[in-house]
């Protein structure tokens, strides 16, 4: 991991430039949600804007990405949309400026055992289920399947397992009977013969189908804090992901592998591309928030979390789109 973390750095850093501008931005996951930010590095993107990017907590979790941006210690995040959601309930100002996936990517899926059976939610009781984390979004997309078919998260034994091989390798050795996880982890399953999928939320109808909506997930924010003291900042970063946005949206999924650094590349490369592919209609256009998408993740937040259902959230205060207006040229040259 530490291998991971430098090779990272290694790519974004504009090394030799006593005019580079520092900024420090902290990844919670390199699942495939996550992946402009890295395509933005290996294309220079950000070099281009003149920024030195130091990359922190690698693959460290969501939840702990968002403490050291609220503890001050990263100044920008890539993470979750409904994290700024949870953080209003808290009376903490977190802004999402570019959203990178548009939807879930989330997949359920079954080992060669599993005895649940979609049609039947009630054979989901009595499962092991492995989430990425407690408290992440595959945790809400457990709970809120549960809430909606009448079950509770008692019913099933919840167990954190990470994400990528490692999740994948619980399932295989059953350590869970079902996973919920996203690609790279979902193409792997079914490529190894572990098991097969059998809830898909990458595709907007899997989407609707679990959240009743499409799910916006991962996304740059940082605290309004920052944004307010640092404009010019923030609009170089916004202005760096948008451009790989667009490179991302006429590329290919091979194309857009060979720009990633070698260590970022999770099992065999030819299943990674095909992961790649398969994630690739999660991914935003053009960096933009949907005001009617966000209301999807709040309405699955108050559904089982007291603080979000007992505050009077203003969504409109959790993201903005002026940075990303602002970008006018979307070429990578």
């Amino acid at each position: 991991m530490r291998k991971l973390i430098l090779a990272l750095a290694a790519t974004v850093a504009f090394a030799g430039s006593a005019f580079a501008e520092p900024v420090r931005i902290s990844v919670g996951s390199y699942n495939l949600n996550n992946l402009p930010f890295p395509v933005a590095a290996g294309l220079g993107l950000y070099e281009k804007e003149g920024l030195e990017v130091t990359v922190e907590n690698f693959a460290s979790g969501g939840s702990k990405t968002l403490q050291a941006l609220v503890a001050g210690s990263t100044d920008i995040a890539v993470g979750f949309y409904d994290h700024t959601i949870q953080m209003q309930s808290q009376n903490k100002a977190v802004v999402g400026f570019v959203q990178l996936a548009r939807n879930s990517g989330l997949v359920l899926a079954g080992g060669k055992n599993a005895a649940f059976d979609p049609a039947k939610p009630e054979t989901i009781k009595g499962a092991k289920i492995g989430i990425t984390a407690p408290g992440s979004s595959s945790d809400f997309f457990v709970r809120y399947y549960l809430q909606r078919h009448s079950l509770s998260a008692d019913d099933v034994s919840l167990i954190g397992v990470g994400s990528g091989s490692a999740a994948v390798a619980a399932l295989e050795q059953g350590k869970v009977d079902l996973l919920v996880n996203y690609d790279p982890a979902a193409t792997f399953i079914e490529a190894k013969g572990v098991g097969k999928i059998l809830i898909d939320a990458r595709s907007d109808e899997g989407a609707k189908e679990i959240y009743g909506g499409i799910y916006p997930t991962a996304v740059l924010y940082a605290t309004q804090a920052y944004i307010d003291e640092n404009p010019e900042t923030i609009q170089k970063v916004t202005n760096a992901t948008v451009k790989a946005l667009a490179w991302m949206n006429t590329h290919s999924a091979e194309e857009i592998v060979e720009k990633l650094p070698k260590e970022f590349i999770s099992g065999d490369r030819d299943t990674y591309v095909k992961a790649v592919q398969n994630a690739k209609p999660i991914f935003s256009v053009d960096g933009k928030f949907s005001e009617t998408d966000t209301q999807t993740p709040l309405a699955v937040l108050k559904s089982f979390n007291e603080k979000v259902a007992a505050a009077s959230i203003d969504l409109s205060k959790t993201y903005t789109n002026a940075f990303v207006d602002k970008v006018t040229d979307k070429t990578t040259n």
